[in-house]
């Protein structure tokens, strides 16, 4: 077998792996990626909608989801303060505590043997595919605020400006997942995302 023939094989092989893992704790695999979600999304994509965008789900399965996390005690929905019809997703300090058990984090544990500087350049080449896929496949392309190309003034000090709606940016949301990410050309900005000790999103 060709290295070109072994790299989809290893990537469905631990694709069923990491699949059949999240079967725990009474949840689901679909349960598991809501929570993954939330606990990443900024204040403008914490709705439905974004996150069956961001998980590539229709809003019907993305619903039946998130009722089964909200009978759990794991997710909870308010109105949107600034709009009465919208509706805004958090984690209940119960889901906080089961996404602390998530069952992918053993896949992180099986690479303890990998110098951490093949586990970083690992982090970087699967991020790369994954982006190279959602253009080709013309998906949305989500990120985080920090490495975003409408991140204004601030950036130097570990904070910035939305260059839609001109809200301030702290510390904490440069590493949050936005719908409304576009990503810079080139070396436009040097990343921000990595002062993340996962460097994942």
């Amino acid at each position: 077998m060709t290295k070109f023939d072994a790299f989809p094989v290893l990537v469905n092989r631990l694709s069923r792996v990491a699949h059949a893992m999240q079967f725990s704790h009474g949840l689901n695999p679909a349960q598991w990626e809501a929570l993954r979600y939330l606990e990443k999304a900024n204040r403008y994509s914490s709705s439905p909608s974004a996150m069956a965008d961001y998980l590539g789900a229709t809003k019907g399965t993305v619903s039946q989801t998130l009722i089964a996390l909200e009978s759990k005690g794991l997710v909870k929905r308010d109105r949107c303060p600034n709009d009465r019809r919208a509706v805004v997703l958090a984690l209940t300090d119960a889901g906080r505590e089961i996404l602390s058990q998530d069952p992918l984090c053993q896949i992180y544990a099986a690479t303890e043997k990998v110098p951490e500087e093949e586990r970083q350049q690992l982090v970087g080449v699967m991020k790369s595919i994954l982006d190279d896929l959602c253009v080709r496949q013309n998906s949305s392309q989500f990120g985080v605020c920090g490495d975003c190309c409408h991140l204004g003034e601030g950036i130097c000090a570990g904070e910035g400006t939305c260059g839609i709606t001109g809200d301030p940016l702290g510390a904490s949301d440069l590493h949050r997942i936005c719908i409304d990410f576009s990503p810079c050309e080139g070396d436009e900005r040097t990343s921000t995302s990595s002062l993340d000790s996962t460097g994942v999103w």
